[in-house]
């Protein structure tokens, strides 16, 4: 909405790009060699990452496009070196894993100046956030004495994209003309042809960072002017993660959206002079921002699909949902089935189509949406639709939302829903600055957490580049707000689709009205009593329309908690294909939480001949329904959610099934409610 997907040359940008941004998306991180365990008795964490695809080939980027053991080629590159010493060991070592803070940080700040952006900041989804906490110089100007831009020009009124087509993104403030670049609204996908010059993408990165150079000496202590201090009776191991974190705001990172990264926090191997070379090393500079990209850079960019991802994720059971059985509307239908299973497994998930819609509907949106308020400068900060367009807004929701209005579409259905307004939205956006300062007792398991949430993506796949980094903060932060959630890791894929199109300080509302407005509460505390609950209406829909599943379920004794359970609590991240993702995403902020319960009673619906086959057995159903599903066709996949959703009878019962399921639990008697 207001936060820029992509900064990109105005002279270089085409129509087409003009009209809806790139989305922004990575690859994972290689799993590191040793995963250094942690005692943590402060946080009892549900462990659902064999759901949502930890491991190392489910984002991870192709090996045919990045070969780590090869060095780039650095012949237009003067004056470069290769690493500091070719090894095929992962770079594991942390040279900080002392409290005290090391003064050569300050060497490097004072180098950079204000430059505090991660190389690569162009592939993240905002390049102005700004948490204004100790974490920064004592000279570092603050970003608020800066003056503010104006309204963005318009496009001229004759022009057939007119400046309304795309909703004013929030304008970063600029000390130069070379800065002066256009703001995409939130989120839109990457480019398939990647800009070659650094000029044209803000803090472009590295692929492969020089080696040490000589001018990078110890400086005195007294110039450290990086600010974290321990608060009193902070767990040490989460106080060098905080400010780990802290200190890289400020200096960034080398290669960020190419390079792996250096690991810092999670392995606690001592100091050693090799290790604080290497963590030198990756710090981001200036000089390294500003050059041009390598062609070995530019291909790499050019592997990225539509939404930002280096490869599509690979999956041990990737199966055809098929749109056959959506062309019936959900009805009762007989209870057995001799038909023989009708699964489609798939190779490979073929990469999301450039949707020749698209263009079309931006316009429609710029046409239906209009600013609700402005800030001084005269941007849009909130939208709304325009009366005459409403009920035309439902239809054109189910058939997606363009990326380049997502992210304010979201907000508005969000807070429509959570009834916020901009005060509450400020006073949020301050409560997480606030909370940056505050220590959490969560912070080393979100930081193991976050390398290996959707790192498959440009903005997540460097260790401490600005989209971990952004991650790690909103995490953090959420961590404080209840005490009763704290952190699961749940959170962590929700909270990066976000930011995939939103800021941080955007992002951090948006968890809280999802945790307080969405019934996302009852889903992450303690006994996850919204997942149960939501199970118990998936159960009583299916024992309703398709009596002959639940007898399969009894008789084979397959609770609906074995494979469904990763589905709500991250909201179908990763059982899904991204773009599906999104698709539900759009439908769920504008009708809440029942529609995941219709997206599971789908799945379920799709294929049950196969879960009634006469040969299906345990082993058979319960694979089936832990699969990577990848629709047919996603329209019509939304039109039968839609169907559903709209029909009053099946929302009554699902009103009433809520009732009844906290009447059991009231009464004790919800433990054999369920299958």
């Amino acid at each position: 909405m207001d936060a820029p997907a992509l900064t990109a040359n105005t002279a270089t940008r085409s129509v087409h790009q003009s009209i809806f941004p790139t989305p922004l998306t990575t690859p994972e991180l290689t799993p590191l060699a040793t995963e250094h365990e942690r005692s943590s008795t402060e946080t009892s964490i549900f462990s659902i990452y064999s759901m949502y695809g930890e491991g190392e080939g489910s984002w991870s980027i192709p090996t045919s496009t990045i070969d780590r053991r090869s060095p780039l080629p650095q012949a237009d590159q003067p004056g470069r070196r290769p690493y500091l010493r070719a090894s095929k060991l992962t770079f594991e070592d942390s040279g900080y894993s002392e409290t005290v803070h090391d003064p050569r940080f300050s060497k490097q700040l004072l180098q950079m100046g204000s430059g505090r952006q991660s190389n690569g900041a162009a592939f993240l989804a905002y390049t102005d956030d700004d948490p204004r906490t100790s974490y920064y110089s004592n000279n570092h100007k603050d970003a608020s004495s800066r003056p503010q831009s104006q309204r963005s020009p318009a496009v001229p009124p004759s022009s057939p994209f007119h400046a309304e087509v795309e909703p004013p993104s929030r304008t970063s403030s600029s000390s130069s003309s070379s800065d002066q670049v256009f703001h995409s609204p939130q989120t839109g996908p990457l480019s398939s042809k990647p800009i070659s010059r650094v000029s044209s993408l803000r803090g472009s990165a590295a692929l492969s960072p020089p080696s040490l150079r000589e001018s990078i000496l110890p400086p005195p202590s007294h110039l450290s002017q990086v600010v974290v201090t321990p608060h009193e009776g902070e767990d040490k191991d989460a106080f060098h993660v905080r400010r780990t974190y802290a200190e890289l705001e400020v200096f960034g990172v080398k290669g960020d959206g190419y390079a792996d990264g250096v690991e810092r926090t999670r392995a606690r191997l001592g100091s050693n002079r090799e290790s604080e070379l290497r963590a030198l090393e990756a710090l981001g500079d200036m000089a390294d921002k500003r050059r041009d990209l390598t062609p070995r850079e530019v291909e790499i960019l050019a592997s990225l699909d539509r939404y930002g991802f280096f490869s599509s994720p690979s999956h041990d059971r990737l199966l055809l949902l098929q749109s056959a059985p959506l062309s019936k509307r959900l009805s009762r239908v007989s209870p057995t089935s001799n038909s023989p299973p009708t699964a489609s497994p798939l190779k490979e998930q073929v990469r999301p189509p450039n949707s020749e819609k698209e263009i079309q509907r931006a316009l429609k949106w710029a046409r239906m949406m209009e600013p609700a308020i402005r800030d001084s400068g005269g941007n849009a900060v909130q939208w709304e639709v325009r009366a005459p367009k409403r009920r035309k807004f439902r239809e054109r929701v189910y058939k997606g939302i363009p990326d380049c209005w997502r992210s304010a579409a979201w907000e508005m259905m969000i807070n429509k829903m959570s009834g916020a307004g901009p005060a509450e939205m400020k006073r949020l956006s301050q409560e997480y600055q606030d909370n940056l300062e505050q220590p959490s007792t969560y912070d080393i398991q979100i930081d193991l957490d976050v390398p290996r949430t959707i790192s498959g993506h440009v903005m997540f796949r460097t260790r401490y580049g600005q989209g971990q980094r952004s991650l790690f903060r909103v995490l953090h932060s959420f961590s404080l707000r209840c005490s009763e959630c704290g952190y699961c890791q749940g959170m962590g894929p929700i909270a990066a689709t976000l930011l995939c199109y939103m800021d941080p300080k955007r992002v951090y509302p948006a968890l809280v009205h999802l945790h307080d407005s969405y019934t996302m509460h009852n889903i992450f505390k303690p006994g996850f009593p919204g997942l149960l609950e939501a199970i118990y209406i998936q159960e009583r829909i299916t024992e309703q329309m398709m009596p002959g599943v639940y007898e399969a379920f009894k008789e084979q004794m397959i609770s609906t908690t074995s494979y469904a359970t990763k589905w709500y609590i991250t909201l179908f991240a990763n059982s899904i294909p991204f773009h599906t993702q999104l698709r539900l995403w759009d439908a769920f902020f504008l009708d809440g939480p029942d529609l995941f319960i219709v997206v599971a009673v789908a799945i379920v619906w799709v294929h049950k001949d196969c879960i009634t086959s006469k040969s299906a057995t345990f082993e058979t159903i319960l694979s089936l329904l832990s699969s990577f599903f990848v629709p047919e066709d996603d329209d019509v996949l939304l039109e039968w959610i839609d169907k559903v959703m709209s029909d009053k009878k099946t929302r009554a019962s699902i009103r009433g099934w809520r009732t009844d399921w906290r009447q059991l639990v009231a009464t004790g008697k919800d433990d054999k409610a369920l299958l």
